[in-house]
């Protein structure tokens, strides 16, 4: 079956706290319900790794043109290196959004769920808080 048995869009998850910004790429995101989305972060994700129930995060849907910011924000750590380094983006408060995706969501997470058979990944699940749209050219992960 392998990573392509479904095509879903990517985004990058980012935000800030305690005075550390951090980003992934996420390819693993579905919509739940009107308002909530579960997204997949794996147990390697530094990311994921400092997310709490209640923090602020920005996840921008990536548009189709923005296939070297998946990559970049999906090639290191965040502990690594400055991922934020030469890239825009837009912070308010924790969140952080990446401009001209097609859609920049606010969310707050709601829970971090641990299953049975992926224990170390991390299953987020996240209200959204607001929400714009951009444009309806998504980058799937198909295209990567």
């Amino acid at each position: 079956m392998g990573f392509h048995a479904l095509d879903y869009s990517v985004s990058v998850i980012a935000y800030e706290k305690e005075e550390r910004r951090y980003g992934m790429s996420c390819a693993w995101a579905m919509q739940v319900d009107y308002d909530k989305l579960l997204c997949l972060l794996g147990a390697q994700s530094q990311t994921g790794q400092h997310l709490q129930k209640g923090d602020r995060i920005g996840i921008s849907v990536l548009d189709k043109h923005q296939k070297d910011i998946a990559m970049h924000f999906g090639d290191s750590h965040s502990l690594e290196t400055d991922k934020f380094k030469n890239i825009k983006y837009k912070q308010e408060g924790s969140v952080i959004l990446i401009p001209q995706a097609t859609r920049g969501l606010v969310c707050e997470v709601i829970d971090i769920l641990h299953l049975d058979k992926i224990e170390e990944d991390q299953l987020i699940y996240v209200q959204i808080v607001s929400s714009e749209a951009m444009g309806d050219d998504f980058l799937h992960y198909g295209d990567l």
